[in-house]
């Protein structure tokens, strides 16, 4: 169907006249009527091939539409599934305080040498590195 493209005329319209103007105008014209059915049969051969692909090709009717009432289900439902992740999520938040999170002694005594270390490496006035 979509093969190699037939032989054609090539449309030539500075060819030297041969019997005047009207002579080769008129072998224009022709050479034009016969393009626009050569040009007319190939669309016909395209809509044919198109209407063969049915609906799944080019414009077909809007798809996904919802009504009122099924989105507002659909919305109701997501909306318990993520009270569901945060319920499992933070306990606090369904009136359970959390638990209160504790630094061992070890810890805070590493920080608090690291604060020290980092703070003698520094001009305490200017904040500049000695």
């Amino acid at each position: 169907m979509f093969g190699a493209l037939p032989e054609r005329p090539v449309a030539c319209y500075n060819r030297p006249l041969r019997g005047g103007t009207m002579a080769n105008l008129t072998g224009v014209v022709q050479f034009l009527k016969k393009e626009h059915d050569r040009l007319t049969k190939e669309l016909h051969r395209i809509s044919a091939a198109l209407a063969a692909f049915g609906k799944s090709y080019g414009k077909g009717k809007g798809t996904g539409r919802l009504s009122a009432a099924a989105r507002a289900r659909i919305g109701a439902a997501q909306r318990a599934r993520w009270a569901k992740v945060r319920a499992s999520k933070s306990p606090s938040r369904n009136g359970a305080a959390a638990p209160k999170r504790t630094m061992s002694a070890a810890a805070r005594k590493r920080i608090a040498a690291g604060t020290l270390l980092t703070s003698n490496l520094f001009d305490s006035g200017t904040r500049k590195q000695i």
